[in-house]
């Protein structure tokens, strides 16, 4: 298949993607976001690279309603704060209910599981769950918004 053709195909997927109602692409983001979490079994990897393509959907939608871009970027800054607050959520669900362990003397740490980012196992147990239910949604945050003002930026460049 020539080159051009591909071009041609890739932009017509693209284009269908940024025109999908929002609940149904809402309902898309959920079931992936989902998805990438069980596909990093528990470990929010793939969450946090999914920013990138999430950035460049949200920016693509913001950019298609022409807001001034003062509203355009509060709007892209609430659209992935919703985005890393449910993928919050789901650490929260998933790593929450070990929270209790933190307090149980009779806990066994060290077979947890987790890697000894720390010296110590409780310590390395703690340092483990802030990670991943408070850092990781924070990380998926910060490329979302990245990738949003990368794009923002390449299509400014292409506007002037």
């Amino acid at each position: 298949m020539p080159r051009a053709e591909r071009v041609c195909k890739t932009i017509i997927i693209m284009q269908k993607l940024l025109d999908l109602k929002a609940k149904t692409a809402i309902l898309l983001y959920l079931l992936i976001d989902l998805f990438c979490v069980g596909a990093g079994m528990g470990v929010p990897i793939f969450c946090i690279l999914f920013g990138f393509p999430l950035g460049w959907y949200i920016t693509g939608r913001v950019t298609a309603t022409a807001l001034l871009p003062r509203a355009a970027y509060i709007k892209i800054l609430k659209v992935s704060s919703w985005a890393a607050a449910y993928t919050f959520l789901l650490m929260l669900m998933l790593w929450g209910v070990q929270i209790p362990h933190i307090f149980d003397p009779s806990f066994d740490f060290r077979n947890f599981g987790h890697p000894f980012i720390l010296f110590e196992p409780r310590a390395s147990f703690i340092g483990w769950l802030v990670l991943m239910i408070v850092i990781s949604p924070f990380l998926q945050l910060l490329t979302t918004i990245f990738s949003s003002f990368v794009t923002l930026t390449k299509i400014e460049a292409f506007e002037n």
